[in-house]
């Protein structure tokens, strides 16, 4: 398999995030197999910048992929997930540190 000096595609997802564009994460996106729930999580957050009005939707679909792939989810869990996701606006570091940690147990 051919590699172009710019990488992958999940090199050319993760620059695509760094840039913010959601145009360019939505392509790059497309392009991997899989996106984590981590990753996505970062989508949701790029979301959150560039539509606002679509903040709700991206983060519903993202706390339903949260339920259906953790296989040990509580609803404690759920709960603080879903706090933190409400708290994104006004508190961003505390509530993405609280969706990290979650998403990484």
């Amino acid at each position: 398999m051919f590699v172009s000096i710019k990488g992958g595609p999940y090199a050319r997802f993760r620059r695509a995030l760094y840039s913010g564009n959601l145009t360019l994460i939505r392509s790059a996106a497309a392009d991997l197999p899989q996106v984590s729930l981590e990753d996505a999580l970062r989508i949701c957050l790029a979301v959150r910048r560039s539509e606002p009005e679509t903040y709700e939707r991206a983060v519903v679909r993202w706390l339903g992929r949260f339920c259906l792939e953790r296989r040990d989810l509580t609803l404690t869990a759920v709960r603080v997930a879903l706090e933190a996701l409400e708290r994104l606006p006004r508190t961003p570091d505390e509530s993405v540190a609280t969706l990290r940690r979650l998403v990484r147990r």
